[in-house]
C-alpha cells in the first residue's frame, strides 16, 4: 500500500474527522471506503473506455456534431 497527500478544505476535513471520531474509525478506512464507492460509481465508464476504439469513435462523433453533422434523436431508428 502506498501513501499520498490529500488536500481538502478545512471545514470538510473537520467534519470528516468528527465523524471518524464518533464512529471510532481511522481516517484511512473512511477514505478507502470513499474510494471504493467512487470506483463503483464509475465502473461503467471504465468498462466503456476499455472497448477498443470507443474513445476515438466518441471523439469523432463529437467533432461531427460540432461541425453540424449527426442526427436528431427523432431521426434515429427505434
Amino acid at each position: 500500500m502506498s501513501a499520498t497527500t490529500l488536500r481538502l478544505p478545512d471545514e470538510k476535513l473537520k467534519l470528516i474527522r468528527a465523524i471518524a471520531g464518533y464512529e471510532n474509525r481511522p481516517l484511512s478506512k473512511i477514505f478507502e471506503e470513499m474510494a471504493d464507492e467512487y470506483i463503483a460509481r464509475n465502473r461503467e465508464t471504465l468498462e466503456l473506455i476499455g472497448i477498443p476504439g470507443f474513445v476515438e469513435q466518441t471523439r469523432q462523433g463529437l467533432e461531427e456534431i460540432r461541425k453540424g453533422g449527426g442526427k436528431l434523436l427523432d431521426d434515429l431508428d427505434n
